[in-house]
């Protein structure tokens, strides 16, 4: 049974333990499987159909005590717009809590050694005052650590809600058992009181900061996908009944007309009928130089048309463009856990009750031995220690490097399919590159002309081009565009003949042409000895000779060949600075891919395999040990892409989703196998500093707090700067060259 995918934007998530509760209990459901990203804030939902719907998944969500958006074509800005109302909230909250909090802050400041000169007003110090300056801070703008809190116990769990609602309520609650003391006179007047009412205030407030410093920090990190979504066109002139108008592009339907004027946007993949222009196809090749196109010519949405106008017929619309697919490979790597946070799942799944059973232990030990019977002080630090272990960083440690790494390597034209893709290329030591399409342009090329005494270039180039154009040969095209490129205009042809094997005959001009390999002049008793030199040390180069003669009188010769991309020497130059073995494996014969090799720079060449030997040969490398990265045009490279422990298919932008592949690279330069390489191991790098550090700031701070040199306001702010701080270091890939 195929099953069906679904996206659930999730609002009131907290921390990991958030993420997980959720992620367990979709897992628990009949024919599901889910995966619950914090730094998105959303489920990725694979179901059965016959089991269990949209609505049931929704539902189960809500009986957590979360909420939902479910993700359609149009419901994207639906969650832009509640992140953005969010967002405003928690900026309202947090001003009314920084308003509230400021005078108990200055009051604080009269307890300290080092503040003490400040003047504190005396209205600041009475603990009514106090009360009625906390109460609206603990219980209006804390209200969602309690309901929060409140549903995760209710669901048999903790989370990063409990530690803030015991904490801050420890705080309060024996402040005011302080205030109400003030009531009842002691022997000697009114009591001495303790007060920590600026405790569970400022915490709340400097938790409140963090969130919202961690919601703007967290919005910087999709913005690859905010950046493919602008590359859309939002409208498109369309032809109906004669009569053109502009519609939405979305309302774009398959086998719609489509003008496209000079300098606009294309708006969806399409096939050329009528028109001539420059397109520029940048925006997914990489290609500076923009490629014309004429009728019969494929379309790219988001391209833009040059100097011509054009007119198109849509092919592909929706998500069936390559923009579109471009864009959910993204969202589903950005979406998708890298293995190296299974450990982080691990450990903050049961984070919040042992940090709650130590603050218990810490309270005891202050209480009973420390400082005996002082329940203030014990207070104090056992809130600490609940304040300080909040497990945020540690849960917004992978997937925000996953975000941030993802999307950087789209913009440089690498689309990783999942983050187990991103994290599993870091590993590759050996790159396994196909040959033709991949090193290679993929298409042969007039390389070569040498003529003999006495013809005239151009007169002579005009007699064979003509002859060509006449053969459907791939060297036969390669020899008419090159010579058509010099501008020589090819005469009629009076005949022509196909010699299979040999070349072909023909009479231009009359005059007779042979043109072929050298068993057909020998056949035709031309004399090519003249030849000789020229053409053995072509063939060594790889290039393929055509000998020309003209009434039987050898007049010179051509080569075509599959000529080497522009950047794939310096490619391969790059990926050995890098440590990685390059290796070239061809089906082509072994002369030809030694010479493209000497010509990059590649070592070892293994030639003349079959597509699954060419399997078989990446299985024979991994046996040696190695982890091997394959790149191919994932056709015949299929079965190797499949097998190789990263398979890296070449993209033209027009099938972004190769199925073989764990990586598309559009661009057809090199350079992109050594930028995926790259990123994988600056991102990973980034996900162990973050991880680092989220465990390092626990184990850490939790014995200081337990210590006593530890207030909790201090590690309020030290809670919400690690958050903040974890998602600062990922949004660095953002900026890798």
């Amino acid at each position: 049974m195929n099953k069906t995918q679904t996206t659930i934007q999730i609002t009131g998530m907290t921390c990991a333990a958030c993420a997980n509760r959720i992620e367990k209990v979709l897992n628990r459901m009949d024919g599901v499987e889910a995966n619950v990203n914090l730094a998105l804030e959303r489920a990725s939902v694979h179901y059965d159909p016959l089991l269990t719907d949209d609505t049931k998944l929704e539902q189960k969500i809500i009986d957590l005590g979360f909420g939902t958006i479910v993700q359609t074509e149009d419901s994207g800005e639906t969650a832009a717009d509640y992140k953005k109302q969010e967002i405003r909230k928690q900026q309202l909250r947090l001003s009314l809590a920084v308003i509230l909090s400021l005078p108990l802050l200055w009051a604080m400041a009269a307890h300290f050694a080092l503040t003490s000169f400040l003047p504190v007003p005396m209205l600041f110090m009475n603990a009514w005052f106090q009360l009625g300056l906390a109460a609206p801070v603990q219980f209006i703008i804390g209200w969602p650590f309690y309901v929060g809190a409140y549903k995760a116990l209710r669901s048999k769990s903790a989370n990063m809600d409990v530690l803030v609602a015991l904490g801050t309520s420890a705080a309060f609650f024996y402040s005011l058992y302080e205030t109400i003391r003030t009531l009842t006179p002691s022997g000697h007047g009114v009591h001495e009181v303790e007060l920590y009412y600026e405790t569970s205030a400022v915490l709340i407030t400097l938790i409140v900061l963090g969130k919202l410093l961690e919601a703007l920090a967290k919005g910087r990190s999709s913005e690859a996908i905010k950046t493919l979504l602008g590359l859309q066109a939002p409208t498109a002139l369309v032809i109906r009944e004669g009569t053109e108008f502009y519609i939405p592009t979305a309302e774009v339907a398959a086998g719609d007309i489509l003008l496209v004027k000079p300098g606009e946007k294309i708006p969806v993949d399409g096939i050329v009928q009528e028109g001539i222009s420059a397109v520029d196809e940048s925006m997914l090749t990489g290609e500076s130089m923009p490629v014309e196109k004429r009728q019969g010519d494929l379309l790219i949405g988001a391209t833009i048309n040059k100097n011509g106008a054009l007119w198109m017929q849509a092919t592909k619309v929706g998500k069936e463009t390559a923009l579109a697919q471009i864009i959910k490979i993204v969202e589903d790597a950005q979406g998708s856990k890298a293995p190296i946070q299974r450990v982080a799942d691990r450990i903050s799944g049961i984070f919040v009750p042992i940090v709650t059973l130590l603050a218990v232990i810490v309270f005891a030990l202050w209480y009973l031995i420390i400082e005996p019977w002082d329940l203030g002080h014990a207070l104090e630090k056992a809130i600490a220690v609940l304040v300080i272990a909040c497990p945020c960083a540690l849960g917004l440690a992978t997937p925000t490097s996953i975000m941030a790494g993802s999307g950087r390597a789209a913009e440089l034209g690498v689309l990783f399919k999942g983050g187990e893709h991103l994290e599993n290329t870091h590993r590759i030591d050996t790159v396994v590159l196909d040959k033709t399409g991949t090193v290679t342009k993929g298409k042969p090329e007039l390389t070569d002309i040498k003529l003999a005494a006495g013809f005239n270039e151009e007169q002579l180039l005009g007699w064979v081009g003509a002859a060509e154009s006449s053969s459907e040969h791939p060297v036969a095209e390669a020899l008419v565009a090159g010579i058509k490129a010099r501008l020589i205009k090819l005469p009629a042809v009076q005949r022509f003949e196909a010699v299979p094997g040999f070349g072909i005959e023909a009479v231009v001009e009359e005059q007779q042409l042979l043109i072929g390999t050298r068993r057909l002049m020998e056949k035709h008793g031309v004399n090519i000895s003249a030849a000789a030199a020229d053409q053995l040390k072509l063939e060594s180069e790889g290039k393929t000779v055509m000998l020309i003669a003209v009434n039987s009188q050898y007049a010179g010769l051509t080569a075509v060949a599959d000529t080497v991309k522009e950047t794939s020497a310096d490619a391969v130059d790059r990926m050995k600075a890098m440590g990685l073995e390059v290796i070239m494996l061809t089906g082509d014969n072994a002369r030809t891919a030694q010479a493209i090799a000497r010509e990059v720079g590649i070592e070892r060449v293994v030639a003349e395999v079959l597509p699954e030997q060419k399997a078989k040969a990446v299985q024979e490398l991994q046996a040696e040990g190695r982890k091997v990265a394959m790149v191919g045009d994932g056709m015949n490279d299929a079965p190797a892409l499949a097998v190789a422990d990263i398979g890296m298919a070449i993209g033209g932008g027009t099938d972004v989703a190769i199925e073989a592949a764990d990586i598309t690279l559009m661009r057809g330069d090199l350079n992109s196998i050594a930028d995926a390489i790259r990123m994988s191991r600056v991102t990973m790098m980034n996900i162990k500093q973050n991880l680092f550090w989220a465990l390092a700031y626990n184990v850490i701070g939790i014995p200081i707090a337990a210590a006593g040199f530890l207030a909790p306001w201090l590690a309020g702010a030290a809670m919400a700067l690690s958050s903040v701080s974890v998602v600062l270091n990922a949004l660095r890939l953002q900026r890798m060259r």
